[in-house]
């Protein structure tokens, strides 16, 4: 059996046994994500008090609930989500930006190493892997949380489809053996993306697709964020980082 098809528990250990590779090392803050149409988006989840508030995770979230599942699939325990794994090739076009969350306890505020968060959003297209870009199944990916409860990815900044404010996806487990399954998710929700970077963004040419369609959203009118907007809405960092405290 080759390495690279012995799951995601096989890949922890393999990082472990070469000191993680610094993977669990270094992390931060950062966010989540959902697309409402076509398909049933699920029940909008009512938050544990002072959690972040539960949100659908959309018709895309190839965490076993519709279609497909890539959680405990070798390859996803990763920091840079801009490529596919396992037999895909291929790497996503768009602006690099570094997406950092710190997993949090609800009540006490203290960090919550060891958690996982699966995080996954759409390209720069306003497409999400293996549903609407078949032969792709990059921008999803998983992260260990280190001993500040922090998790950091390096992706591409997402675009901005009709319907819907910027965002990306999230889901949180309480270790690596029970994120296989959304069933096992202790939390899943979006984050916002902030509207400064947002208009510097879709600015750009190889964004200018979006441009039309962020031009139609108000952050105030989402029926996802427009009740919450102060518990998910990211915070821009001028060296490229978006960021997130995630109270679970």
């Amino acid at each position: 059996m080759e390495d690279h098809d012995r799951g995601l528990a096989f890949d922890l250990q393999t990082l472990s046994r070469r000191k993680m590779l610094g993977l669990l090392a270094g992390v931060a803050l950062v966010g989540l994500s959902t697309r409402l149409h076509p398909g049933p988006p699920g029940p909008h989840r009512v938050a544990k008090p002072g959690a972040i508030p539960e949100e659908t995770a959309g018709p895309f979230p190839a965490d076993g609930s519709n279609r497909f599942n890539v959680l405990g699939e070798s390859g996803l325990l990763r920091s840079d989500l801009r490529t596919s794994f396992g037999d895909l090739k291929g790497t996503a076009p768009g602006q690099p930006v570094e997406v950092e969350l710190q997993l949090v306890d609800r009540t006490s505020g203290k960090p919550l190493p060891g958690h996982v968060l699966y995080l996954w959003h759409c390209d720069r297209d306003g497409k999400y892997s293996l549903y609407e870009v078949k032969d792709q199944n990059y921008l999803r990916g998983v992260q260990v949380a280190d001993a500040q409860g922090m998790v950091r990815f390096q992706t591409v900044f997402p675009g901005c489809y009709d319907g819907r404010w910027p965002h990306m996806h999230f889901e949180v487990f309480r270790n690596l053996a029970a994120a296989t399954r959304s069933e096992n998710a202790l939390s899943t929700s979006q984050l916002a993306l902030p509207e400064e970077v947002c208009r510097r963004i879709y600015a750009l040419p190889d964004y200018a697709s979006n441009r039309r369609n962020f031009d139609r959203q108000k952050l105030s009118d989402d029926m996802i964020f427009a009740d919450s907007i102060h518990h998910q809405l990211a915070r821009w960092h001028e060296d490229k980082r978006i960021s997130l405290t995630v109270p679970v």
